[in-house]
């Protein structure tokens, strides 16, 4: 079974960038569409962001513009750059296939707040 562990997170102040990351076990991670997920509090966990295996590429309308997603796939890692973050984006945020089939992993913290 594939394992994800999400780091990357932090504070940061509006307008500010954050590079998050999803390093994966396991040698069939390059055959899935992966995913970055994230959950604010009191609110539904959302799909921010997908790539597949050929590395095309879907952003929610919230995000679109501002973050860019990519793979390394000789890493067995997923990326998520993030650009002119706003409060509202603050949130735990998690890679997971798409769908999300795999054990969901602790994810990572990002608060953006002046």
């Amino acid at each position: 079974q594939v394992q994800l562990v999400e780091s990357g997170g932090g504070l940061v102040q509006p307008g500010g960038s954050l590079r998050l990351s999803c390093a994966a076990s396991g040698s069939i991670f390059s055959i899935y569409t992966m995913g970055w997920y994230r959950q604010a509090p009191g609110k539904q966990r959302e799909l921010v962001a997908t790539i597949t295996s050929g590395s095309s590429t879907y952003y929610a309308g919230s995000v679109k513009g501002r973050f860019t997603i990519s793979r390394d796939n000789a890493k067995n890692t997923v990326y998520l750059h993030m650009n002119s973050l706003k409060p509202e984006d603050t949130a735990v945020y998690y890679c997971n296939a798409r769908p999300p089939v795999l054990d969901w992993g602790q994810g990572t913290e990002v608060t953006v707040s002046s």
